[in-house]
């Protein structure tokens, strides 16, 4: 149920659907754009291709980090407290919240496959496949690092101020404009404990050519590996606190 109503939210917002999907298309089209002319013309082309699995990647961290928003949402309406006096454990319920969260995140990277063709970059069924794993295991660890996150938040204010101050530095220290390796040797170090760092790297492997995949950073294993670690860690933890915060 919590579930279902999560998705009725999501489809009812009608202003939430047109930003979720002109956010990512400006990224890439008007930006890509800007930066392809800011760099050698002989990698120019394929700038775009490149920055592909970052913004699939972008589109997934802010989707899954804002839908949490509704914990805070429904503790401070007091929605929240009519679910923790129904007869079900509290579990259940970071359960549904981690469910629609990542279902939703996942869609909407996706839907961004679309384009892939455009740019000149073919995926197979086996591909797609791989993507859609990706993206919902990338997506259930982003989901469960904000709804651990949320859980200690009472406010929209807070929420959104402190998620503002989390999102910017992990797409940007991602490698989703840029490769990891150009960043100093002092900032390179916080993208080892990125998630969307590796989720970001485990997409390059899977959308751009095989000449492509030489910018990607780590093996796809290990990205698959600190992904997987990542979410288990921060579900445990989200239900842990869940539980035992009134």
């Amino acid at each position: 149920m919590i579930l279902l109503r999560e998705f009725k939210r999501f489809f009812r917002q009608k202003g939430r659907l047109v930003v979720t999907m002109a956010r990512p298309l400006i990224w890439l089209f008007i930006v890509g754009s800007g930066f392809t002319r800011l760099i050698d013309t002989s990698a120019g082309a394929h700038y775009i291709q490149f920055i592909l699995p970052g913004i699939v990647g972008m589109t997934i961290l802010f989707s899954s980090i804002f839908s949490t928003m509704s914990v805070v949402w429904d503790r401070e309406f007091g929605f929240l407290r009519e679910m923790l006096v129904s007869p079900v454990s509290r579990v259940t319920i970071v359960a549904g919240k981690l469910l629609s969260g990542t279902i939703l995140s996942a869609l909407q990277g996706a839907a961004l496959l679309v384009i892939a063709p455009i740019l000149g970059l073919k995926v197979g069924l086996v591909g797609l496949l791989a993507m859609a794993a990706l993206m919902f295991l990338v997506a259930l660890s982003i989901t469960a690092f904000g709804l651990f996150i949320a859980s200690f938040l009472t406010s929209l204010e807070g929420f959104n101020v402190i998620m503002n101050f989390i999102i910017l530095p992990m797409f940007f220290l991602s490698g989703a404009l840029y490769p990891v390796e150009s960043l100093p040797a002092s900032i390179r170090v916080f993208t080892l404990i990125n998630p969307l760092c590796f989720g970001v790297d485990s997409f390059k492997h899977v959308l751009l050519p095989a000449g492509g995949r030489l910018v990607a950073e780590f093996p796809v294993m290990l990205d698959i590996a600190f992904v997987s670690v990542f979410a288990l860690l921060f579900t445990v933890l989200a239900a842990v606190v869940f539980e035992r915060r009134k």
